[in-house]
């Protein structure tokens, strides 16, 4: 670790960033945590036995130092006061219990269920545009055990056209509607304020914005009235039409965790607490298949903003261009790989396409993990 770290007029929240790792599980965990050598992650199923610190060197990238829990803490206290209180709210950050997201305790993992009533998105696109397909569909996936269904009306894949908001409108509300009336989680996935408004009105639970509440300006206003949770996606810029023009990160884990936290407070700043709040770092938005990997190696990182995390991967190019050029009907063994990655970081909800082959994941991850 960094000894008599110099850090005057340096902004500690934007230049130094903790990155839990030596992840375990079950007795494992919670023997660390008794010894006094782990920390619990989100006070759920794991803790951390080391950390790694970065910090952003001027000309980009990070460098990284990593050292065992106990050892890092020692390290911290014998710095300066700013520097062993960063980073010991940091570690209480990581560690908190998250509060029920959507209804659901965040004691376990959760599969979330795409339903996209759209002609058009990448991957499933015409497959539930009509109102009978889409609740068909839903109600296979709860059936399959996912605990909540994530459904959209504008196809955000990259190049897409937008659509009217009378048209989303048509397209969404009866399916929330009927979904809602079921019983079951439904978060809506939309950029736009009315949308949002008039989906909580019908039913919805959660509002999905892939834009962070960032594209419309009444968003912030309308989420905050609501009292519906939030999710708040990483995306560069607010325009799926232009998104993966030529995306450049100085450190793109670290850049991601950034514009999640300026979002965070935001909604801090608009009144919404951070207990309503989960964060997707938006993989395949706005970040090329670099980017994502980076991103999805460093995942654990994200639980240091003190609220629920989300992992969108579902057969998404990224997995493709990291392998053989897969179409997206055939990218499910990747995804999965990515799915499996952000369980062991801690990830509390995987959004899918293939939700009965994803709940079969978890239930076998969770029997290995929690020694059955």
């Amino acid at each position: 670790m960094p000894r008599g770290f110099a850090h005057e007029g340096l902004d500690l929240a934007r230049n130094l960033y903790l990155l839990p790792t030596g992840l375990v599980w079950g007795e494992q965990a919670a023997a660390a945590i008794i010894s006094g050598n782990g920390w619990p992650l989100a006070d759920g199923w794991a803790a951390f036995t080391a950390l790694a610190v970065a910090l952003r060197r001027e000309e980009g990238g990070a460098d990284l130092a990593v050292a065992p829990f106990n050892e890092a803490v020692e390290w911290a206290e014998g710095e300066s006061p700013d520097i062993a209180r960063h980073v010991a709210q940091a570690i209480h950050r990581i560690g908190a219990k998250r509060p029920a997201w959507g209804g659901l305790e965040m004691d376990r993992p959760h599969v979330m269920g795409i339903v996209n009533v759209t002609p058009d998105s990448f991957s499933d696109g015409g497959e539930a545009f009509a109102h009978a397909d889409a609740v068909a569909r839903a109600l296979a996936m709860v059936e399959a055990g996912a605990s909540l269904i994530d459904v959209g009306g504008e196809s955000t894949r990259p190049g897409a056209q937008p659509v009217s908001v009378e048209e989303e409108e048509r397209r969404v509300l009866p399916v929330v509607r009927a979904l809602a009336e079921k019983g079951i989680c439904v978060s809506i996935d939309t950029r736009h304020a009315r949308i949002m408004a008039a989906a909580v009105a019908a039913g919805a639970k959660i509002i999905n914005d892939v834009t962070a509440l960032s594209h419309d300006p009444d968003a912030l206003a309308v989420a905050a009235r609501t009292g519906a949770d939030l999710c708040l996606m990483h995306m560069r810029g607010d325009d799926p039409r232009t998104m993966q023009t030529d995306p450049h990160y100085d450190c793109a884990p670290l850049d991601v965790l950034d514009g999640l936290a300026e979002r965070v407070e935001a909604c801090r700043v608009a009144g919404i607490p951070l207990s309503r709040i989960c964060v997707d770092p938006g993989i395949g938005f706005g970040k090329t298949a670099g980017h994502c990997a980076q991103i999805l190696g460093s995942l654990a990182l994200y639980h240091g903003l003190g609220c629920p995390v989300l992992l969108g991967v579902s057969r998404k190019s990224f997995v493709a261009k990291l392998s053989r050029g897969e179409d997206a009907q055939h990218r499910f063994p990747g995804t999965l790989a990515a799915n499996l990655a952000g369980l062991d970081a801690g990830m509390q909800v995987l959004r899918v396409h293939d939700v009965a082959e994803t709940v079969q994941a978890v239930a076998v991850w969770r029997a290995m993990r929690g020694g059955g």
